[in-house]
């Protein structure tokens, strides 16, 4: 597979076909016996709630319970839900928790009913959590019937195989070759692909819910905390990508790669692996970072999502915010980030204009513009003309934001040209 095909496998949606098939081959590879069941689940987030309240103990439980994130009561078949299922004698389930049936060789699959078009339509604002809880509890209540999942078994299935794989490419390439191949392969993909990961370990453990009275404003609390620490554990499936890319032809990976091919982070236990699927929807801007004006940047099928801007991540109903955004708006906003993205949207000359801004400083190069924003560094910005006329003979005016420190004109333009104002002296401004 090239590089660039693995670029995509890191940005694919949608379900992946066969997924449990791939995680079953990795753990073969590993020298494993197979995992006796295969939960696979919508999203990361299922996953990682699955996952903490099987390994993390009568504490980490109680935290995940007041979270809201525990083992929900059993719907009724009126609720639109199915008994849940009990185990028989051969260790297969007899009933399906959600209602499409067991496989009966012991893998369970939890999806969402809707689809992987469940995302659409819903009102943003909480991460579809009520779908994410009711996908989280018919899980749990599948597996405590088949009670310890037993130890992880990530180190088997995914860490040796990369130190194999690493060491035997550094012995045939040298050190200088493999930093090559690296640089051309996973090198390449990894920055986008760890910021993917870390943008979804954050929200996966905000789930948990902030720290109580005695912890700081944003700070996660005790279920927050077990989430993270869970999300560490995971093999990464189609994360996985940037270091996939780099040993096409190794042996002892081809279930590795096809499970990053076919799914997203999955748990491996020795009786136990907790699967879960890619995205069903994903928007980046042009640099690779989450981003969608209105919206989730990220999003799957249970409900789970990220909203994002440029990177930076934003409440549920930023995006239609911003289309009725004003200057008074602007100032009201407490969040400097979210302050310089509103400004950004709405446009910072319009900001200037509409603010009652004053000009500080003019000069023969143009005009300083000072605001002053509660919080954050003043907005500083120098009017320029371009001396170059439009083909219909106008001319075109700039705001250039400089930093706070400038106070001339001449100063702000010398600036943007990375001179100090003594040096700048332009024979033809353009």
């Amino acid at each position: 597979m090239t590089t660039l095909t693995w670029e995509r496998v890191a940005v694919a949606t949608g379900p992946g076909e066969d997924p449990e098939a791939a995680v079953r081959q990795a753990y073969r590879e590993a020298g494993l016996a197979e995992p006796e069941h295969v939960l696979v689940l919508p999203s990361p987030a299922a996953g990682a709630v699955a996952a903490a309240w099987l390994t993390g103990g009568h504490a980490v439980r109680r935290a995940l319970e007041q979270a809201g994130l525990g083992a929900l009561p059993d719907r009724s078949p009126s609720d639109g839900g199915s008994p849940t299922g009990s185990p028989s004698g051969d260790g297969s389930s007899t009933g399906s928790p959600s209602g499409d049936g067991s496989s009966g060789d012991g893998r369970v699959v939890m999806r969402d009913s809707r689809g992987d078009s469940g995302a659409e339509g819903r009102e943003p604002g909480d991460q579809g959590v009520p779908e994410l809880r009711r996908a989280i509890g018919e899980a749990l209540r599948s597996w405590e019937s088949y009670g310890d999942p037993g130890r992880s078994v990530r180190d088997v299935v995914r860490t040796v195989p990369w130190e194999r794989a690493r060491a035997a490419a550094y012995a045939e390439l040298g050190p200088v070759g493999w930093a090559a191949l690296w640089d051309e392969t996973g090198g390449r993909l990894w920055p986008q692909a760890n910021r993917l990961v870390n943008d979804l370990r954050r929200g996966i453990a905000e789930l948990g819910g902030e720290a109580g009275e005695a912890g700081r404003a944003g700070q996660v609390g005790e279920a927050g905390l077990a989430l993270r620490r869970v999300t560490l554990d995971a093999v990464l499936g189609q994360h996985d990508a940037p270091w996939l890319s780099a040993f096409d032809g190794h042996e002892g990976l081809d279930g590795l790669k096809r499970a990053a091919e076919r799914t997203g982070w999955w748990w491996p236990f020795e009786r136990l692996a907790i699967v879960t699927e890619r995205p069903a929807e994903l928007h980046l801007d042009e640099v690779g970072r989450l981003h969608r004006a209105v919206g989730p940047a990220l999003s799957y099928s249970d409900g789970f999502a990220l909203h994002a801007w440029h990177g930076m991540p934003v409440p549920a109903d930023f995006g239609a915010a911003m289309r009725e955004l004003t200057v008074e708006r602007i100032r009201e906003e407490e969040n400097a980030e979210l302050r310089r993205a509103m400004l950004e949207h709405f446009g910072l000359d319009r900001y200037l204009a509409e603010s009652g801004a004053k000009p500080v400083h003019s000069d023969e190069t143009g005009v300083l513009w000072r605001v002053e924003l509660s919080d954050d560094e003043p907005l500083v910005m120098v009017e320029v003309v371009n001396s170059t006329p439009e083909p219909d003979g106008t001319s075109r005016t700039y705001f250039l934001r400089v930093p706070p420190w400038v106070q001339r004109a001449r100063e702000g333009v010398a600036w943007t040209f990375g001179v100090v104002e003594e040096d700048y002296r332009p024979e033809r401004e353009t």
